[in-house]
């Protein structure tokens, strides 16, 4: 990966941070490494990493209220929560914030770059700029990466945009989470439970009642199908 990705490692064991922001300048990012979540806050109103490698229980700032500011303030930036919080519904948890990935301790560093390296490809990838298209009252603009629905702007993360594009343009097509997993991360295995609270909050921003979707459906023992006919 190119020594312009810009990395904030925010983790409060000293060891662990050492070790991270080591590891990663050594082979060639540029990062920078912070102790509490205060701290983290104040650096984050101007700067602006490609990816954010948080802890989710820091002094001053929790992980999770970190997430939700950078998540407003800056969706451009990739979240990786790096926890101790391992179990299946903290990992949930974690991505309910906003987080784009989750990895548990103990981790292994070459898996944290493999993950780093993931969601800088695919957020750079989904920048190259193809032309415009719509679908239905869904307009696409790649070059600027936004999406508007019916004439309004859609607030949208890094990956929620990614998710909500391949959507786009695979209509009226059943896809596993295992397909999603694999062509919106990047991952040829990992938790499919990553795709199914991303795709509810999806359907929180594109329908207009959530708990009965027009646009997004669920597939029941298959995975989702996006469509414009059903909802006309």
């Amino acid at each position: 990966m190119e020594a312009s990705v810009e990395v904030m490692v925010v983790e409060d064991d000293a060891t662990v941070l050492a070790v991270v922001t080591d590891y990663l300048r050594g082979r060639g990012y540029g990062v920078t490494g912070v102790a509490d979540g205060r701290a983290a806050r104040d650096l984050l109103r101007t700067a602006r990493p490609d990816v954010l490698v948080l802890d989710r229980m820091l002094p001053g700032v929790s992980g999770d209220d970190l997430c939700r500011q950078v998540r407003a303030s800056a969706p451009l930036t990739s979240i990786i929560m790096l926890t101790a919080l391992g179990a299946v519904e903290d990992r949930i948890d974690g991505l309910e914030h906003g987080a784009d990935d989750y990895l548990a301790k103990p981790f292994v560093l070459r898996e944290l770059r493999l993950r780093i390296d993931a969601v800088v490809r695919r957020s750079r990838n989904a920048r190259v700029a193809p032309t415009p298209f719509e679908l239905g009252p869904f307009r696409v603009d790649p070059a600027s990466r936004r999406i508007w629905l019916g004439g309004t702007e859609m607030t949208l993360t890094t990956r929620e945009y990614e998710l909500f594009v391949f959507l786009l343009r695979n209509p009226d097509r059943t896809l596993t989470r295992d397909d999603i997993l694999r062509e919106v991360w990047g991952w040829s295995f990992g938790q499919t439970s990553t795709v199914t609270v991303h795709v509810r909050r999806l359907r929180e921003k594109i329908e207009p009642e959530p708990r009965y979707p027009r646009y997004l459906l669920t597939e029941w023992g298959q995975g989702y199908r996006f469509t414009v006919e059903d909802a006309a």
